[in-house]
């Protein structure tokens, strides 16, 4: 299934090598859209219709909209501008998947009132201390210096009710103390924001890999803020990405886990069959720091199978250095570690599985797992679906 512009392009180039006696077929392709057939295998029934005009594709999406939400018109204008930029089809599927992340991230509340926010700070602020082996007195002491409106940062940090507000007091301090951004460049403790909760290092590597259609006035950080920076990369990290999965409850999975984390942890899981070795389907490949000389415990389970697999330890790194691209379904190390998965089950394995992480951060103050939100979301979508 390919969402974007380039898929397209490659679905393409696939068709046209089809027989002749589908010129029929291509002609209503091309009225269609290509992208409708092609977005339509992400879900777990057939695609709607692509709706041929923004007047038709903007009623769409403003249908999926709960009434309850204020200025449903607004958020629709935004979503429909942010799939039109991507190149992305606003089928009812599409957008059931999109309004179903806002509501389960959000409710649809551009900066959201997060209970006990200030208290939340404070705890992330100490523990980061504490690993930076910083005395705490010193970094409260340094908060207590008063800010630009005249208050002590750690006042504001007290009186923050949303996540824009205690980002604002971050940049804030970060620029105005001295040595504010040699020690606490990374502290700002809002990484995921705005209506659809998007991690802001994925924003600014899409923005540097791809045209931002908007007008930054800040910085790409600032941006996902808003509500419309958030719908734009919210809908290009759950859906302007080709995925073989046969429902959308894998990319509301990998939206929690990270982009094909559902795809890498069925491979996990046909690693250990092959290998006799457990391992924890989590979907991340290779440890953090992707060093090969430190290799995680998926890559020493792989690294079991060389032999079997006929791959070297070195074309095993390589290969799972890949884990985060469309083509690492396509490696030979993928391939052959199903095929002898599946000669030892004696039956097809899935290609997808929903990673099994527990989640944690400073707002999460009970046990979660990315099962439980996947599973969260697709209920929305199926009543978004009923709407």
């Amino acid at each position: 299934t390919f969402a974007n512009s380039s898929g397209r392009q490659f679905w393409w180039k696939r068709y046209v090598t089809l027989s002749p006696r589908r010129k029929k077929i291509r002609v209503l392709l091309s009225t269609m859209g290509i992208a409708a057939l092609a977005a339509g295998c992400v879900g777990e029934r057939p695609s709607s219709p692509v709706p041929v005009s923004p007047s038709q594709s903007r009623a769409v999406i403003e249908r999926a909209i709960p009434q309850s939400v204020p200025d449903r018109a607004g958020w629709a204008a935004d979503m429909y501008a942010g799939f039109a930029a991507l190149a992305i089809p606003p089928t009812h599927e599409n957008v059931c998947a999109v309004v179903a992340v806002i509501e389960q991230e959000s409710s649809f509340r551009v900066d959201p009132v997060v209970p006990n926010m200030g208290a939340i700070a404070w705890r992330e602020i100490d523990t980061r201390a504490e690993h930076a082996d910083i005395p705490r007195a010193i970094v409260h002491s340094v908060l207590h210096l008063k800010s630009a409106d005249g208050r002590s940062y750690s006042d504001r940090i007290d009186s923050a009710k949303t996540e824009k507000e205690l980002s604002d007091i971050f940049e804030d301090f970060i620029g105005a103390v001295p040595l504010g951004r040699s020690l606490f460049a990374s502290w700002n403790l809002i990484r995921t924001r705005g209506p659809m909760q998007v991690n802001v290092a994925f924003a600014e590597r899409y923005a540097a890999a791809n045209h931002y259609p908007y007008p930054v006035k800040v910085s790409i950080a600032d941006e996902v803020f808003t509500r419309r920076g958030s719908l734009y990369f919210g809908i290009a990290h759950h859906l302007a990405y080709p995925a073989s999965y046969d429902g959308y409850l894998y990319r509301f999975a990998d939206f929690n886990a990270g982009q094909y984390a559902s795809r890498n942890a069925a491979l996990q899981s046909a690693v250990s069959i092959a290998s006799g070795m457990a391992l924890d389907p989590d979907g991340a490949l290779l440890p953090h720091d992707g060093d090969a000389n430190n290799p995680g415990r998926t890559e020493l389970a792989v690294r079991t199978l060389g032999g079997r697999l006929n791959i070297s330890d070195n074309a095993i790194h390589s290969a799972l250095e890949q884990a985060k691209t469309e083509g690492f379904d396509r490696t030979a190390l993928y391939q052959r570690v199903f095929a002898l998965a599946e000669r030892a089950q004696g039956r097809t394995l899935s290609r997808a599985l929903v990673p099994r992480i527990q989640l944690q951060g400073p707002k999460i103050t009970r046990a979660l797992t990315t099962n439980w939100y996947a599973h969260r979301v697709e209920d929305r979508f199926e009543r978004c679906m009923g709407r």
